[in-house]
């Protein structure tokens, strides 16, 4: 960090410790749970259905939700949505002991949890920008850290920890995860106030919902940056949903190995994440979206293609890297553009419309592997991904993104000194 940098504040610090714990659990349950699944079935369509039902909440709840959040307190918002998933997972840590296990409680369980994560991250996504004044620059270098430890901790630690977790017993991973939610309930707590969104005056919560939607779809930027992750979920949940008897079946993979196998994309992640504010400022962030949305396709090709672990791992690397580094400046971009009493409803709606494709993509995987092949759904998810990195280029093309940050800008912004310095377009 250079002398004339702002520095982050320090309450900060705390909510990325919070992140960090959390997603540490979660790394351990994303590992474990189909891991968990596998031990009931290995029917490809009930596989499906527990990874659907986490998605399932945003499809049913995600605008309202967002509409809630921006009437609610965000801070407190957060920690009663983790404290309420650390008892959550009390269930299935109880079943497990009392080999009562079924697929319909593991799905059952997942979409609570999903619940959960709609209400918290959309909460979090609305309290940084508040916390950090709306500053682009603070915004981006917050979000590189936030994701960078989320994918250390969610796809580089978590993954092995669960594989080896879930040799000493199937409730452990759970409850391990279960514990990380209550530490980081503890720590958002601690966190400072920010100002309380005020409430709009005479409208309905499904008014206020539909305003942040259409506020959302009457913006080509924010719209193109919503469409990347919606198309991309179809893209991802296919493949997530066959890849762990993939790695089994075509690449012989045990389950250890298979906690390796994801740690190769975290990894891949965590140089997206430090990269990505670099690959801004020398391509524009439209261009660098668009950049990272193709490699994000081509690497899901080369993984289909893939006749070993050790070019799947580093297909799943550069899938990583691509989707780590639009982690950061997707976000960012959307905090920095978007005004504060819409936060809430334009992050869920973004997220709604990218989980709401989640479901589709997890029972299509299923689908096209139980009709055709095991490789299938990898193909045809690369097909997608490259389709929409080919639609949406144009949608968030630097000139687009540098009007988008003008107009947001206070009116007592310098014009010497403006929010972000970009490339030409190359959109």
């Amino acid at each position: 960090m250079t002398s004339n940098e702002k520095k982050l504040p320090a309450g900060f610090g705390r909510l990325w410790t919070a992140q960090t714990v959390s997603s540490l659990g979660d790394g351990v349950t994303h590992a474990a749970l189909p891991l968990i699944a596998l031990t009931l079935t290995r029917d490809p369509m009930a596989l499906a259905v527990v990874t659907a039902a986490g998605t399932l909440p945003w499809l049913l709840f995600g605008v309202l939700g967002g509409a809630l959040v921006d009437r609610w307190d965000r801070r407190r918002t957060m920690w009663v949505a983790d404290t309420s998933r650390a008892l959550l997972l009390a269930i299935p840590v109880v079943a497990a002991a009392l080999d009562l296990l079924s697929i319909p409680l593991l799905a059952a369980v997942a979409f609570l949890l999903g619940l959960g994560g709609l209400f918290f991250d959309t909460a979090a996504t609305a309290y940084l920008p508040d916390l950090l004044h709306r500053d682009p620059a603070l915004l981006e270098r917050a979000n590189s850290r936030l994701r960078g430890a989320q994918t250390a901790m969610s796809g580089f630690a978590g993954p092995p920890a669960g594989s080896a977790l879930l040799a000493l017993g199937r409730a452990v991973p759970l409850l391990a995860d279960a514990v990380s939610f209550l530490l980081s309930a503890l720590l958002v707590r601690t966190l400072p106030a920010t100002p309380r969104p005020v409430p709009e005056a005479g409208d309905s919560l499904l008014r206020q919902a539909r305003a942040g939607a259409s506020y959302v779809f009457t913006n080509k930027v924010l719209l193109g940056l919503a469409l990347r992750p919606a198309v991309g979920n179809v893209a991802f949940l296919a493949v997530e949903t066959v890849l762990a008897l993939f790695a089994h079946d075509r690449l012989g993979i045990d389950t250890y190995g298979f906690g390796l196998l994801l740690t190769a994309e975290a990894t891949g992640g965590l140089l997206g994440a430090a990269i990505a504010s670099r690959l801004g400022r020398h391509l524009g962030t439209g261009t660098a979206l668009t950049c990272t949305a193709a490699a994000e396709g081509l690497a899901i090709l080369g993984l289909a293609a893939a006749p070993n672990p050790y070019v799947a791992g580093l297909a799943l690397a550069v899938c990583g890297a691509g989707m780590g580094a639009t982690m950061v400046l997707a976000p960012s971009l959307r905090q920095a553009i978007v005004p504060a009493h819409l936060m809430g409803r334009v992050a869920s709606t973004s997220r709604m419309l990218a989980m709401c494709a989640a479901p589709v993509g997890a029972f299509l995987g299923g689908w096209l592997a139980t009709a055709y092949d095991i490789r299938t759904p990898l193909y045809a998810a690369a097909g997608l991904l490259l389709t929409m990195t080919a639609v949406t280029a144009s949608m968030t093309g630097n000139r687009r993104v540098e009007a988008a940050l003008r107009a947001a800008a206070p009116p007592h912004a310098s014009p010497e000194e403006p929010t972000r310095k970009s490339a030409p377009d190359r959109s």
